[in-house]
């Protein structure tokens, strides 16, 4: 049973990158906002519908998700993992002021998130 639920949130959850992916490129304005309503709309559902899914069955492990969605089970780990590649990314990126203060913003979140990850394991 935690195969079934662990592949239905991971192919919700990876809906969510694959329209926020189309939303950005596509040229029609009535597809881009379409898609954007589903990708802000769909991780809430997905979340809501894995913790009552988890309330009335027990957590579900991450070896029920299915490898093409592997993740890291150390917040820690990860964090400094995302942390490194955006430090990395962002001298392959545009040099321009305002995308480099967006990914500031990013290495801003990403290190609340070290912080938390750190603080309240």
């Amino acid at each position: 049973m935690h195969q079934q639920a662990g592949e239905f949130v991971a192919v919700l959850l990876h809906s969510a990158t694959a329209t926020h992916l189309m939303h950005l490129s596509t040229k029609s304005y009535a597809e881009h906002v379409a898609l954007g309503a589903y990708y802000d709309a769909i991780v809430d559902l997905v979340d809501k519908w894995a913790e009552a899914y988890q309330g009335k069955f027990s957590v579900i492990p991450l070896t029920a998700y299915p490898s093409g969605f592997a993740v890291q089970k150390d917040c820690v780990n990860y964090a400094e993992t995302l942390l490194k590649f955006v430090k990395g990314a962002r001298k392959q990126l545009p040099d321009d002021s305002d995308l480099q203060n967006i990914v500031d913003e990013i290495v801003s979140e990403i290190s609340s998130l070290l912080y938390k990850c750190k603080t309240f394991k």
